[in-house]
């Protein structure tokens, strides 16, 4: 823990208060203050007291003016002011150990920390929880807290997590529920293991404990689970199985809650050969971030901005890389732009080489199999890709090539385009 104070925002509330670097932020408030959670939470207050401790051991209090819910600007060694918590699991189904070798530092690293799910959106197990910790969360009341459900069954969620606390932290949500907590749920489903009756038990647990919505996404398996757990894809007729039984309980929570709560992601829809659920379907798209709704946003998006065109464009020739499950929706997009607009493109499918052909999504796609796939091809004056294929805010692939990389590799420039229809547009239409 480290509540040191390495920098003060220009004129924040603390500078103009006469807040010093290097002075140890003890408390807020009579509140003690150990990490970003209660430093966020005591200083939403307005005019709140600062007990601060020199490097020399003496402490002073400052009273610092400011409205409630402003920042009062003071940052730390550390985002969180702390180390952040590594996971204790050894989930069945998790993508970190399947991770190939030569991949940047950083995607090694298993976190399962609660302060990263209030403050980033992180999705935890709550398995390193203490008692303390929960009963904090309570106390301050802070939400949301995104949580990795997979199973309510005791010993199932335990084996799935290879943790025996998996079982025991199911009392947590039951609390959090209970406290009024908002919570939001992910279902990592694993055929033969987390489906059919525990499938449905565990959607009638997480409604029972007041979970805000929950999504359903089918287990990623790369090529890479030499001495690991054997588990199986999802197919398409199992893919069919889940959206059927899934949303069948969801109509019934629509009636009871006004809400359907459990959603499929949108991977299921592809492998099992099914259209995508029309926008109302998604509820303000509270999942969107586990892929619900994704492409459904996309393409509404996309076709809202192509409407209010008028008449042909000025742009040159384009390539759109994605990933295999993609290519359709986005090829029918860029159809629909030439129509018209009159641009000309085309959308090429990457097949995964480096973490296996099992995986088809775009965010997993790496600089080195863009690179081997389009090197020679003709792919007009520009090439486009999705911000997901990249670390976020940077320009970093998985294998730890550069978009510049890629760039001088293939000889044309390559466009980052963002989640978004209306980017999407703008970019074929050269207007980036």
């Amino acid at each position: 823990m480290s509540t040191v104070i390495t920098s003060i925002d220009h004129r924040s509330p603390a500078e103009r208060a006469g807040v010093r670097t290097g002075e140890r932020l003890i408390s807020i408030g009579g509140h003690a203050v150990e990490d970003v959670l209660d430093y966020r939470f005591f200083g939403y207050d307005r005019d709140p007291a600062l007990v601060l401790e020199s490097p020399e051991g003496s402490r002073r209090t400052v009273r610092v003016k400011k409205p409630e819910a402003a920042e009062l600007g003071l940052n730390f060694e550390t985002y969180l002011m702390d180390e952040p918590r590594p996971c204790s699991n050894h989930c069945l189904f998790c993508f970190v150990d399947q991770m190939a070798p030569g991949c940047r530092d950083t995607l090694y690293f298993k976190d399962d920390d609660a302060r990263l799910s209030f403050l980033m959106g992180n999705y935890i197990t709550l398995t390193n929880l203490s008692p303390r910790e929960v009963q904090r969360i309570i106390d301050l009341r802070i939400s949301p807290i995104n949580v990795s459900v997979h199973a309510t069954d005791p010993k199932l969620r335990s084996i799935l997590l290879g943790n025996k606390a998996g079982g025991e932290s199911l009392e947590a949500m039951r609390r959090f529920g209970q406290a009024g907590i908002v919570m939001n749920g992910q279902i990592v489903l694993c055929p033969g293991y987390n489906d059919g009756e525990q499938l449905q038990r565990t959607m009638e647990d997480m409604a029972a404990w007041g979970f805000n919505s929950c999504s359903i996404v089918p287990v990623g398996l790369t090529k890479f689970r030499e001495g690991l757990s054997r588990l199986r894809a999802v197919d398409r007729e199992t893919a069919g199985q889940v959206i059927d039984q899934v949303d069948a309980f969801g109509a019934r929570c629509l009636e009871r809650y006004g809400s359907r709560m459990f959603f499929c992601s949108d991977e299921l829809y592809i492998r099992a050969g099914r259209a995508l659920p029309e926008e109302d379907y998604y509820e303000d798209y509270v999942q969107i971030e586990n892929g619900v709704g994704m492409l459904r946003s996309l393409i509404t998006e996309f076709e809202a901005g192509l409407r209010l065109e008028d008449g042909t464009a000025e742009a040159s020739a384009y390539t759109i890389a994605t990933g295999v499950s993609a290519k359709p929706f986005l090829q029918e997009l860029a159809d629909k732009a030439r129509e018209q607009t009159g641009v000309s493109g085309q959308v090429v499918a990457i097949v995964n080489d480096f973490f296996g052909h099992t995986i088809d999504v775009a965010g997993l796609i790496t600089g080195g199999d863009l690179i081997a796939q389009l090197k020679g091809k003709d792919l007009g004056a520009r090439l486009l890709i999705p911000v997901n294929m990249l670390r976020h805010g940077g320009d970093v692939f998985l294998d730890d090539l550069h978009v510049s990389d890629v760039e001088q590799a293939l000889g044309v420039p390559v466009t980052v385009v963002e989640q978004d229809g209306f980017d999407l547009l703008d970019a074929i239409l050269d207007r980036k």
